[in-house]
């Protein structure tokens, strides 16, 4: 392992805090359910009176994928969309600080927890945007508190995937389980992953890079992580298990080139979520268009809240 002063994701780590910080936010920690559930999270900083929540402007989640922590995935949205929401960015149970001491595993507690998060520092209402598992996330967000959730951005997610989609994507990897792709323990299988995820191929990096990525962020909590995992509720039967949000608002944002969900998989989702569903395709993006191309992923989303509020972002 090297050592911090070596390590380019430690030291990379900095700067994304610092981001973070410097957009008026701050680490914070909330206990949930009885103390059995302690989740972690970016919001706006209590102590910049100037960067507090402020009641003009909305609320926007942003929910994290299935890998490193959430400010490894989100950080040129938080910069991007911070002036115009009150911004809010946890860390679902497992990942980062989050943890439970309950059995659960699936998404619909991921979804609960996050809800009840919300629900404890004062927000009654918000907007969520959820990028692959998190995408998960926001769906039954939306979902169980319709009341609540406003406008819903899914990025990169099956939400409609089928058992046959989880075998397809195995086969697409050359392994033989899924595990093995999403959480790498070895150079060869971060490799893997990566030229899955991202359009361009990465051939490149050094195998002490990926194994400084696998100690840094993909080490920790692998046993609940594999329970998480095994625990979806999505892709059991052979046809999408979910219910449409007729009354709800929906961007779809997925990359050309996505290899995790193949691009047929957003053009379902949008028929299956309904009539005010809208598909956005970024080309020559794979899975994470938000890193790979944050300019057009975000301006995609700010023009989807400028359509449908009440007052420009400008």
């Amino acid at each position: 392992m090297l050592p911090f002063f070596l390590s380019p994701v430690s030291l990379y780590a900095i700067y994304v805090r610092r981001c973070f910080a410097g957009s008026g936010l701050s680490q914070q920690t909330l206990q949930l359910n009885n103390d059995q559930t302690t989740l972690h999270f970016w919001g706006p900083n209590p102590k910049l009176s100037n960067q507090t929540q402020n009641p003009e402007k909305p609320s926007l989640v942003l929910i994290h994928g299935f890998g490193p922590a959430a400010m490894w995935q989100w950080r040129n949205q938080v910069q991007f969309f911070s002036p115009h929401f009150n911004i809010y960015v946890p860390n679902l149970v497992f990942f980062g600080n989050s943890t439970t001491a309950s059995p659960e595993r699936t998404e619909v507690f991921q979804a609960s927890s996050v809800a009840k998060m919300m629900e404890k520092v004062g927000v009654e209402r918000f907007s969520v945007m959820g990028t692959s598992y998190g995408g998960f996330v926001a769906y039954h967000l939306a979902r169980m508190w319709p009341e609540r959730v406003e406008k819903v951005v899914i990025a990169s997610s099956g939400v409609n995937m089928r058992r046959g989609d989880h075998e397809a994507l195995l086969k697409r990897a050359k392994l033989e389980k899924i595990e093995d792709l999403m959480l790498p323990s070895t150079a060869a299988q971060l490799n893997k992953l990566l030229n899955l995820a991202m359009a361009r191929r990465l051939d490149i990096i050094p195998d002490f890079f990926l194994s400084d990525i696998i100690q840094k962020l993909y080490s920790d909590k692998r046993k609940e992580k594999m329970e998480l995992l095994k625990g979806l509720t999505l892709g059991r039967e052979d046809t999408p298990n979910i219910s449409p949000l007729p009354n709800k608002e929906v961007l779809i944002v997925w990359g050309e080139k996505d290899q995790i969900f193949p691009l047929e998989m957003a053009t379902e989702l949008k028929e299956l979520l309904g009539p005010k569903t809208k598909l956005e395709v970024i080309k020559n993006t794979s899975h994470v268009p938000q890193v790979e191309n944050p300019a057009q992923f975000n301006n995609i989303v700010k023009s989807y809240f400028y359509k449908i509020k009440t007052r420009p972002i400008l």
